[in-house]
């Protein structure tokens, strides 16, 4: 247990640290340093986007910097990820070079994430396997897009493709391009999904519609529409889908 005498010295020590620039820190709490001395796992969110911002503003370090930025974001990297540039300048210390590079950096953790799934001999077993397949694409998008994944008989990934691109509330889907993007590469199923930027993942009444309509157009072609998935991102920051095949509506 600390005495009294030195939890002031550690106050003390900390007030002090505030006023430093990250160059008159130790060592061993300066980001980079601590990385290179202890892995990279060791930093926090904050210490590693204060290397990508390189340098703090009059009387901010990096690293307060980054603090700030996180904070803006709730503390989630996925809400981060999702933030426009006109956000993101707004913060004190970010400027074009800061920000850009920063979007930059989560736009590769995104499609780090898109080429591990993107496997030619990958098969669509169930709607959880679609979901992580498509998730990197659709997740942190702020406007909706609807896409569709095209499939053997035996649910093997031929290619995938945008169909449509909307605003925040909703996209324009036309279904002769999903049948003609199906017919040329000779799929015999379709998967489709699209995004919801608001959060919620239940269907709406016109995604209802077009998914029987898609189903119905599909029979008469002999191509099978196994799964339409709405992806989203709750209020706590959790990635999450509404499958129509798990809920009986296909």
């Amino acid at each position: 247990m600390y005495l009294c005498t030195e939890i002031i010295d550690i106050q003390r020590d900390m007030e002090e640290k505030k006023h430093l620039t990250v160059k008159e820190w130790a060592n061993e709490d300066k980001p980079r340093e601590k990385m290179i001395l202890h892995g990279k796992k060791e930093l926090t969110n904050a210490e590693l986007i204060a290397i990508l911002l390189r340098s703090g503003v009059t009387g901010k370090s990096a690293v307060d910097v980054a603090k700030d930025i996180l904070y803006m974001a709730g503390n989630r990297l996925t809400t981060l990820s999702r933030l426009e540039y006109s956000q993101l300048a707004s913060v004190k210390g970010l400027g074009t070079a800061k920000a850009t590079t920063l979007l930059a950096a989560l736009e590769l953790g995104w499609r780090m994430q898109g080429e591990l799934s993107d496997d030619k001999e990958l098969v669509i077993k169930d709607s959880t396997g679609l979901f992580n397949y498509m998730k990197p694409l659709l997740v942190d998008l702020p406007h909706e897009e609807f896409w569709a994944v095209f499939l053997s008989l035996h649910n093997r990934v031929i290619s995938r493709q945008r169909i449509a691109m909307g605003g925040q509330t909703e996209t324009t889907v036309d279904p002769r391009i999903v049948f003609r993007s199906a017919l040329e590469c000779k799929a015999l199923k379709i998967a489709i999904l699209h995004n919801h930027p608001s959060g919620s993942t239940r269907p709406s009444t016109s995604d209802r519609q077009l998914t029987r309509q898609l189903v119905e157009a599909g029979k008469l072609l002999q191509i099978n529409i196994i799964d339409h998935i709405i992806i989203s991102v709750t209020p706590n920051g959790q990635a999450d889908y509404y499958s129509f095949q798990d809920n009986g509506l296909i």
